[in-house]
């Protein structure tokens, strides 16, 4: 047992029974909260390319990009006027 836990321990260990509960509750909730996390299987994006529909927002990628490129500098050109 490293010191650090025995330290910890001992600690609880003057605690009311109250409070060593909200001690026992808390690291339920870490536990509960890191097993989680580490059996959740992490996803890649190739996973998932493809399962959108195109386009996905009613508008070409290239148009989009091109229009706000547009407004972009409209933008600019209004504020450098001003």
């Amino acid at each position: 047992m490293s010191p650090l836990l025995q330290r910890v321990l001992q600690e609880i260990d003057q605690l009311s029974l109250e409070e060593q509960f909200e001690v026992l509750n808390y690291t339920a909730e870490q536990l509960k909260q890191r097993t989680v996390t580490l059996n959740k299987p992490k996803r890649k994006w190739l996973d998932i390319a493809g399962t959108a529909p195109y386009p996905l927002v009613e508008e070409d990628a290239q148009e989009w990009v091109t229009r706000t490129r547009r407004e972009d500098q409209e933008h600019r050109s209004a504020t450098s006027e001003a």
